[in-house]
């Protein structure tokens, strides 16, 4: 019997196992990075969630400093007699301003510095 004219075209067995096999380790190979992909995005998005809300907590802990002091010094504004005694209370206002000041950046940091280190533990 004559040979067919594409039968010399026809892939050997081996070649077609071979071909098999590299497919089945490219198809582990992409399910592992996109295992570890998924992995990264979950991981990211967990530290992003810690940074903003440590964020949060900076802006309320802010809000509340500046709140109470503002308030206060309204307050006794309020009752001054006479200009004398409001700028009297104007420059102990702002000197008590600045040692606030300086004890909330302190403080600020402090909380600044614990969001970067949560945001960075690895998450289980």
């Amino acid at each position: 019997m004559a040979k067919e004219p594409f039968e010399q075209f026809a892939i050997p067995n081996e070649m077609r196992a071979f071909a098999e096999q590299s497919v089945t380790q490219a198809r582990k190979a992409f399910d592992g990075f996109i295992q570890a992909a998924n992995q990264a995005m979950g991981q990211l998005h967990d530290h992003a969630q810690a940074a903003q809300s440590g964020a949060t907590e900076i802006a309320h802990k802010s809000m509340s400093y500046a709140e109470a002091a503002t308030f206060e010094y309204a307050q006794k504004l309020m009752h001054a007699k006479d200009a004398s005694e409001v700028m009297a209370l104007q420059s102990e206002y702002l000197s008590r301003q600045m040692q606030v000041l300086s004890t909330q950046v302190q403080d600020l940091g402090k909380s600044a510095a614990k969001i970067v280190v949560d945001a960075a533990k690895p998450k289980s």
